[in-house]
């Protein structure tokens, strides 16, 4: 399993060259530990696959500041684990679950046992995504998703997606949307 360790560590130094998250956003990550070993989503789940994946994305959220929202599978409704810390800085509703790997998902599973203080919630609007083997994250994002093409298109065997979001471009084709200070001095 080191071998995914390894190939998790690197994807994850070129998503955060690419993804320009900020302190205190929200990575939401989906994983098939099944896809991840070549089966059908939710027919092989497995912890120590999970166990071998996330290390180096904990590592990397500390290191960047973020908070982690890991997806459950369907028996859950994809609901998300994350840190209490995270639920109560963006005022999400916590709800009554307790992930395993046949219900929730061996990665989410993993999460909530070495996250600190965790909760499920039922939905959030993430900053950015990892999905590993097409779980579907992209219902946990904000408005706009935009992908982000990595040299990795897969993690082990799972195919792999990832992107981040940006704010809504509004107002039609005369709307600004990067300040100038020549126009704005003007208002003055």
């Amino acid at each position: 399993m080191q071998y995914l360790t390894t190939e998790m560590t690197d994807l994850l130094n070129e998503f955060s060259q690419k993804a320009g998250l900020k302190p205190g956003q929200i990575l939401v990550v989906g994983c098939s530990t099944s896809e991840v070993l070549g089966h059908h989503i939710g027919k092989g789940s497995n912890v120590d696959v999970a166990k071998a994946i996330f290390p180096p994305l904990e590592q990397f959220a500390r290191q960047e500041g973020l908070y982690l929202a890991i997806q459950c599978c369907e028996h859950l409704n994809r609901a998300l684990v994350m840190s209490r810390s995270c639920l109560e800085r963006y005022n999400l509703v916590e709800v009554s679950a307790v992930p395993q790997p046949k219900a929730g998902g061996s990665f989410a599973t993993v999460a909530y046992v070495r996250l600190p203080d965790p909760v499920l919630v039922e939905s959030v609007q993430g900053h950015a995504a990892i999905d590993i083997g097409d779980t579907l994250v992209g219902m946990h994002l904000r408005p706009v998703a935009v992908p982000l093409r990595l040299s990795f298109t897969e993690l082990g065997q799972a195919h792999l997606t990832t992107a981040r979001t940006r704010p809504r471009l509004i107002g039609g084709e005369r709307a600004v949307y990067k300040q100038s200070e020549g126009v704005l001095k003007t208002c003055l």
